[in-house]
């Protein structure tokens, strides 16, 4: 009954607040998929931290959309010489990680 609960509450929570939502969701997704693996929020792995991204796309317009696609198609060449492969995420997954990705300043 307890775990109902903590789940009624936290999906009425979520639903007042888009943004709680929306970290909540993109964690979830940074967690499940394989973004874990090469990247962490505040700190370098194979890949930059998030916190490092989000400041170098600070301000520029069409920022989500450049993430959403080097998420989904992967990158080469801007990070360094490490590529970042393809992810199997849909387009709405890839933008929900880009929005989440982009707060992490």
């Amino acid at each position: 009954m307890k775990v109902i609960a903590f789940s009624l509450a936290a999906l009425a929570a979520a639903s007042l607040s888009p943004g709680l939502a929306l970290a909540a969701d993109a964690e979830t997704l940074y967690q499940a998929k394989a973004c874990v693996a090469c990247h962490k929020i505040d700190g370098p792995m194979v890949g930059p931290s998030y916190q490092d991204v989000a400041n170098k796309y600070a301000g520029q317009d069409g920022a989500a959309a450049t993430l959403a696609k080097h998420i989904q198609e992967g990158s080469q060449g801007i990070w360094g010489a490490i590529p970042m492969p393809p992810n199997a995420v849909t387009d709405e997954e890839a933008k929900t990680l880009a929005e989440w990705i982009l707060q992490q300043k």
